[in-house]
């Protein structure tokens, strides 16, 4: 036990110099010249704040209770502080444990993510365009900001596939990727389509893909023989706000076949460079993905490295039961999952994570 506290004590004094150096970066002018070098130091001083806020609290605390114990031997009230001081220490420990156990250093990156029509034609167009709109809602009720760079929408509304960005309206040590990184699999969904005149039950399936976007994909270089460019003219409905010109952009990485899509931007340029970001993004997480399989060989993989074909939820209609394979978890609120309501099940995802990551270490 003394061993852990002392690995603690000497975590807690490392995240207290980096947190000093930050602090006096951050108060350089210099700094502040270089927009993306500022972002990058704000954002791991956001990610060590709740650290020194609870180690603080925690010193003040054990101050408050060394004092309460020298008082409680000449006045007895002071025992009754002392005990609820003790209490507070224990608590103000294991928090401070928990905000320094192994994390994803990926947790408070933006992310992209890519949702597709799996089988089911139609309906799982309509199902995946439902799919969006729940990562959508949620998303503006917790912080993060959404914006779709392309989509390809189907005939009744529904979408093919789509890219968009999560991202997090402040710096934080929980970004988009701490939330969303789950989301990654098959999602398969069991009801009576629109498109059914008989009413039986279909089930049909769209696949989610999801990657974290940091803020600089500098490791990554992209050879342009690697690559092939096609331009095309934006599609959307009614013709509202649809480029004349050919600004929509593909890119293919030929020795993976990763295909991006931009269509958001004005330009051809901005639309090819906002590609090239994403893919960039794409074959760093690759990368990482399969270093990882690698230090994992044998080892059952976690939930974070699960495979991306795996079905990983269902959504079932007739019972309004949402349940996800991974962690056992079922409950019968599907209607309000869909409208955003993921806490919960969000919760439950962590908490396994969090468990695994314990149980590895």
């Amino acid at each position: 036990m003394a061993s852990a506290s002392g690995h603690q004590v000497s975590a807690v004094d490392d995240i207290l110099a980096e947190y000093q150096g930050l602090e006096a970066q951050l108060a350089d002018p210099e700094l502040h010249n270089d927009a993306a070098a500022a972002r990058r130091v704000g954002k791991r001083y956001s990610e060590l704040q709740p650290i020194i806020k609870v180690h603080t609290e925690l010193e003040r605390v054990r101050d408050d209770l060394g004092a309460a114990n020298e008082m409680a031997h000449e006045d007895s009230e002071f025992a009754a502080e002392a005990e609820r001081l003790a209490g507070e220490e224990v608590a103000l420990e294991e928090k401070l444990a928990d905000l320094l156990a192994p994390r994803d250093p990926h947790d408070g990156d933006d992310v992209v993510m890519e949702i597709k029509s799996g089988a089911g034609g139609e309906e799982a167009a309509l199902f995946a365009g439902e799919l969006a709109r729940m990562y959508q809602r949620y998303a503006e009720r917790h912080g993060f900001t959404t914006e779709v760079l392309g989509v390809n929408e189907s005939d009744l509304g529904g979408v093919k596939d789509m890219t968009m960005t999560i991202r997090s309206k402040q710096p934080s040590r929980d970004g988009a990727w701490s939330v969303f990184k789950f989301e990654g699999g098959v999602h398969r969904v069991q009801r009576v389509p629109v498109t059914e005149s008989q009413g039986r039950i279909q089930t049909s399936a769209a696949g989610v893909l999801v990657y974290p976007e940091p803020d600089e994909v500098a490791e990554v270089e992209i050879d342009d023989k690697d690559i092939r460019v096609d331009v095309y003219r934006s599609s959307g409905k009614g013709g509202q706000g649809v480029n004349t010109t050919d600004s929509a952009v593909r890119i293919t990485h030929l020795p993976t076949g990763i295909v991006v899509t931009c269509q958001k931007e004005r330009s051809q340029i901005q639309n090819k460079a906002r590609a090239m970001q994403v893919l960039a993004a794409r074959l760093q997480q690759l990368a990482e993905e399969e270093a990882d399989a690698e230090a994992a060989a044998g080892r059952a993989a976690q939930i974070r490295t699960m495979d991306r074909s795996e079905r990983i939820r269902t959504y079932n209609w007739p019972e309004n039961r949402v349940s996800d394979h991974r962690i056992g978890y079922k409950a019968n609120n599907l209607d309000s999952v869909l409208n955003g309501d993921l806490e919960d099940l969000f919760t439950a995802l962590q908490a396994a994570d969090r468990a695994a990551r314990l149980e590895a270490e």
